[in-house]
């Protein structure tokens, strides 16, 4: 009794002994059948020697087991998981460099890793809003997972390219106001985050304007004629101006290459300072500001930085970490709809002493006191 038959072998000799068609070709590959229960040799070939059972020549074997083979390496690249992708869009008149950092930084302590599970797509407006919209549209064809947006118009420019990519805000002003949320608890949507305070900010600003300079009367507010937050922003500040008994001159004005002339014009009616609104903030204000010999007011600690006089604002680095943690729930199955927006909770007033002095400005003891930050 014969065992552990190799039956295309057999097969092989026997088609050949028969005269049947043979094609050498297909010998190239040897391909082994080995029997792994023992059964009887006449259970096996028949008595004209030919394998019993339903029969398959060489070739339509060798070409079902290389069919077989060769979707091997497709199945293991369906089953390699996806890496999600989050783009991010700003406007791009301050430098990204805080949000990317302390995004980035978010996310690597959430145990990501840039390039291996996950990776980003940055779009900037460099500073025209008007190139918003686009830039938002290419980040929907991208079909990117989440996108993140740092200030009101890239959250409106977002969530008019997409009402079903989820949006993160970094920080936005008045998301209610301006219909992004339904509200912060329940958004209702496909857009959630962090809320900012910053018009009540401004508000606020003037007061400190008032605390610092007590001869101040009249403040000029430069505020984005394109970004629907201005209208919030204002009404702050004029309540701030009601309040404190300051006169509020507001000038509208559509990008950073108006700043040229709204200073001008400062000089026919000069005011005793300016508050900047946050979406049009960036260096270029900054020098104008002290060119005419302005003190000027943001929110933001980048303003102040940059040569500002001074700036009261949330802390964005924390914001920056929390937008961080809204993607994480969100790529892991949250919905944004679901996920409450957040206000922040820790501020921070940098006052620029070597811009002071520039100015002339003594800064009274009892402000440089509520300072988190001197800068020197």
């Amino acid at each position: 009794m014969r065992s552990d038959v190799d039956f295309v072998a057999q097969a092989d000799m026997h088609r050949q002994e028969a005269g049947s068609a043979y094609d050498p070709s297909a010998t190239s590959m040897p391909i082994l059948l080995r029997r792994t229960t023992r059964l009887p040799f006449s259970d096996v070939v028949g008595c004209d020697g030919r394998p019993k059972g339903k029969r398959m020549r060489r070739r339509e074997f060798i070409t079902l087991v290389s069919g077989t083979a060769a979707t091997w390496p497709l199945a293991g690249h369906g089953q390699q998981p996806k890496v999600p992708t989050i783009g991010v869009l700003v406007i791009g008149n301050i430098s990204p460099e805080e949000l990317l950092r302390e995004f980035r930084q978010g996310l690597h302590d959430l145990g990501y890793v840039e390039g291996q599970n996950i990776r980003f797509e940055f779009r900037s407006a460099e500073g025209q809003i008007n190139r918003l919209p686009e830039l938002a549209a290419e980040l929907v064809r991208l079909k990117v997972d989440v996108i993140v947006t740092w200030f009101t118009p890239t959250a409106v420019a977002a969530r008019r390219a997409t009402q079903e990519i989820p949006i993160v805000m970094a920080e936005t002003g008045d998301p209610v106001g301006t219909g992004l949320v339904a509200s912060l608890a329940r958004p209702g949507g496909n857009v959630t985050g962090l809320a900012s305070v910053a018009a009540e900010l401004a508000g606020k600003s003037v007061q400190l304007i008032r605390d610092m300079l007590p001869s101040a009367r009249r403040v000029t507010v430069l505020a984005n004629k394109t970004d629907p937050f201005s209208r919030p922003f204002l009404e702050q500040i004029q309540l701030g101006g009601e309040t404190s008994g300051t006169t509020i001159n507001p000038v509208t004005i559509s990008s950073n290459d108006e700043f040229e002339a709204a200073f001008a014009a400062m000089e026919k009616d000069r005011p005793d300072a300016v508050i900047v609104q946050p979406s049009l903030t960036g260096k270029r204000a900054v020098e104008l500001a002290l060119r005419h010999r302005v003190p000027a007011v943001s929110v933001g600690r980048w303003f102040a930085e940059e040569g500002g006089l001074m700036s009261y604002s949330a802390k964005f680095a924390a914001l920056f970490h929390k937008a961080a943690m809204y993607v994480d729930k969100i790529l892991k199955g949250a919905r944004p709809a679901d996920l409450p927006v957040e206000q922040p909770t820790i501020f921070e007033l940098v006052i620029n002493m070597k811009t002071a002095k520039v100015l002339g400005s003594d800064v009274p003891p009892n402000v440089l006191a509520r300072a988190d930050e001197v800068i020197e």
